[in-house]
């Protein structure tokens, strides 16, 4: 009597190892969307401490206004109603040197040399200031402060505009004391101040004094206690804390990606496990 073969009463199944490929491959779009999404958080750091450290800011001119340029004849620049981009480009010891560009930043109006002016109280806000001038002259920008820096950028005008500014403002301008024909004249050129008498003057940097504070009004003793009273338990001495020296961006952009690496590793290992 022989025996008959008998069919297998368990259909085939399909291996472990894969169903675990199949899962992983239905995850890799997330993980790559995920490197994506990383890769574009670190493109936009650099943008964002470029910022920071050139100063950008967009000019919006409602009237016709003048600024000085290193490079005309007459060393001055009219600025018509519109936008126009300021940026920082470099900073010596005693000067900084700011370009104006138009709207899309494709031709530079005007290149300006600038002195550090402190103030006390730094702002939030973007803040222009400018020169009084006779009624029918264009404004003369007189300085830029860009939000929370104690100090801005106070352009320095040529010694013949800048002593046209003084008589009218009764104040003393700063000013280019020679003539300029190029950017690069203006790291060098001499710097002078001008009162509304014509007279010149060197130019001395100082840094306003803070005012000073009250001193805080003496409090009460209290009365003396007993020793039980002052025993207590020591209290830990808190740690100093750190300057904080730089943006923490970079950290959170590493962090973010990090995270959502981890997030895809553990849902192939879940995936795995079920």
């Amino acid at each position: 009597m022989g025996f008959q073969r008998l069919s297998p009463l368990v259909p085939n199944l399909p291996s472990q190892e894969g169903q675990g490929d199949r899962d992983q491959m239905k995850y890799l779009p997330n993980i790559a969307w995920a490197a994506f999404a990383g890769c574009i958080s670190l493109a936009l750091l650099p943008a964002l401490q470029a910022d920071q450290w050139d100063k950008k800011t967009v000019l919006t001119v409602n009237e016709t206004i003048q600024v000085p340029s290193c490079c005309t004849p007459d060393h001055t620049v009219t600025l018509q109603p519109g936008e126009y981009v300021m940026v920082l480009v470099d900073s010596l010891s005693d000067r900084h040197i700011v370009r104006v560009f138009d709207k899309d930043q494709k031709n530079v109006i005007t290149t300006i040399l600038a002195i550090p002016n402190y103030r006390l109280q730094p702002t939030g806000k973007t803040v222009f200031q400018y020169w009084e001038v006779p009624a029918g002259h264009p404004k003369a920008l007189r300085a830029w402060f860009y939000p929370g820096d104690n100090f801005g950028q106070e352009f320095a005008y040529h010694k013949e505009t800048a002593v046209e500014i003084a008589t009218y403002g009764k104040a003393p301008v700063p000013a280019i004391a020679a003539d300029t024909k190029a950017e690069e004249d203006l790291k060098t050129v001499p710097l002078v101040v001008v009162d509304e008498s014509g007279k010149t003057s060197e130019l001395a940097l100082t840094k306003p004094e803070p005012e000073p504070q009250a001193l805080p009004q003496a409090q009460p003793q209290e009365p003396v206690q007993t020793e039980a009273a002052r025993t207590a338990e020591p209290v830990a001495a808190a740690e100093p804390e750190l300057p904080h020296t730089s943006s923490n961006m970079p950290l959170f952009g590493l962090i973010g990606i990090l995270s959502l690496a981890a997030f895809a590793v553990l849902r192939i290992r879940s995936s795995r496990i079920s």
